[in-house]
């Protein structure tokens, strides 16, 4: 595996701390299987990220958004408790994943429903950042002649 310096990079830049850490993660190769998980794009500002969580309540899955990070953290180790299995394929492990939100990109809902997580994600630029038109005023004034003066 190769090692990329790109202190350079930021050298001359001040506050892009989060893409380091945006192009260290994009580097790192190991990236952990479970739970799976898809992530949609609904629209131009409307995303889902919808995970597998068979084996977890409501209760055993924990969601936060931190900054610009999304934290899904599931634990069921008190499901089953006194419970002897014969054979256990649902596997109930804890976990916890991280995504790395853009700016101004908020959970708006999440919902459990038959093992299924889905958090619905929307990117609310407020009105202040958004583009806005500028109207050119028509000026209404003929432009002014050069006077000429005999010397």
């Amino acid at each position: 595996m190769r090692n990329y310096d790109l202190s350079p990079l930021f050298r001359s830049t001040v506050g892009f701390d989060r893409m380091n850490r945006l192009i260290d993660t994009a580097f790192n190769t190991e990236v952990p299987s479970y739970p799976p998980y898809n992530i949609e794009k609904l629209g131009e500002d409307d995303y889902r990220v919808t995970m597998a969580v068979a084996g977890f309540g409501s209760d055993d899955v924990e969601i936060t958004q931190k900054e610009n990070a999304l934290y899904i953290k599931g634990d069921a180790s008190a499901n089953g408790d006194g419970v002897t299995y014969l054979h256990r394929g649902i596997a109930a492990r804890a976990f916890e994943r991280r995504f790395a939100l853009a700016d101004h990109v908020n959970v708006v809902d999440a919902k459990l429903e038959n093992g299924i997580l889905v958090v619905e994600l929307k990117r609310e630029v407020p009105e202040a950042l958004k583009p806005r038109k500028i109207a050119i005023a028509n000026g209404g004034t003929a432009p002014k002649a050069v006077e000429q003066k005999a010397a």
